[in-house]
């Protein structure tokens, strides 16, 4: 009986994992799922330059391999915790939900300011929305999913650590850890696809430095919203709460990214026969920003 106490306090006192059982199983399943995809596209897909026989529907097949079973797996291994609470009650369905409005966004509107304001392009054949290929809406979800759950673990221990400390201390720690690991999560990514030659730059150097504090934008503002679901016991969030959190973090992260736009500009000039004028993807682009 010691030796079981024992390995409950040990359990509960992992401040890396959430004291929630059903976000627990979460966060574990989302982080083992993610040596599987990052396999398929930068282990077999890029090094060994299959893309380069792909089509739309190859590019396609890639983007649902890689995020549908994130999806699906869950319905039929049903964790412990779960096995009791209503499907729309457990944490994964909830952290889906948040990450698949929030990349969505991401995709549909924040790709223009890549194309805007950081010089990026896409050149590989796909099916596309609002000029952005469906498989960069279906990779997003994966990837996302796995850099929220390495958030939420990291901002756990840190808030344990330094629990003792004063609010402000506290409040400035989590901050500064917040701003360090966005920024290093988007130079990661933008370093890790960099073999990938249909996804370009004007100046690739300063889409490694500056554009990765563009990018890491969204994270400022993703990171400490989303480990909020469900994170205290007491409070229970629903998806329509989940769904309107999601929605606010893309407001703002939008209005941050526009502000940018504005009054920062492009880091690059984007020459003419790269920019898409068929499809300008934002209606707003089109004003100049004197008369902003």
């Amino acid at each position: 009986m010691a030796a079981n106490a024992k390995k409950k306090r040990v359990k509960s006192d992992n401040r890396w994992l959430a004291s929630n059982p059903s976000k627990r199983w979460g966060e574990v399943f989302f982080l083992l799922y993610t040596p599987f995809w990052l396999t398929l596209c930068l282990g077999i897909v890029v090094p060994f330059k299959l893309y380069e026989n792909f089509k739309e529907l190859e590019y396609l097949l890639v983007g649902l391999v890689s995020a549908v079973p994130a999806v699906l797996i869950p319905i039929f291994i049903v964790g412990k915790a779960d096995s009791s609470k209503s499907w729309k009650d457990r944490y994964w369905v909830k952290a889906n939900l948040w990450i698949i409005i929030f990349s969505y966004v991401g995709n549909y509107f924040w790709t223009h300011y890549f194309f805007r304001v950081l010089g990026a392009s896409y050149t590989f054949p796909s099916w596309r929305m609002n000029n952005v290929p469906h498989t960069t809406f279906l990779l997003t979800h994966t990837c996302f999913l796995f850099y929220h759950m390495v958030s939420n673990m990291t901002l756990r221990r840190l808030r344990y650590s330094i629990a003792g400390l004063p609010p402000y201390i506290r409040f400035l720690t989590e901050a500064a850890w917040v701003l360090a690991l966005s920024y290093f999560i988007a130079y990661l990514e933008t370093l890790a696809i960099s073999n990938f030659p249909y996804y370009d730059f004007v100046d690739r150097s300063l889409m490694y430095t500056v554009g990765s504090l563009f990018y890491a934008i969204y994270f400022f503002v993703s990171f400490p919203m989303f480990l909020r679901i469900d994170e205290n016991t007491v409070d229970k969030w629903n998806l329509p709460r989940v769904a309107i959190d999601a929605l606010g973090a893309a407001m703002l992260v939008t209005i941050i990214l526009d502000l940018w736009r504005i009054f920062l500009g492009p880091i690059v000039t984007t020459p003419e026969s790269r920019q898409c004028i068929a499809q300008p993807g934002l209606a707003w682009f089109s004003v100049q920003n004197g008369s902003t």
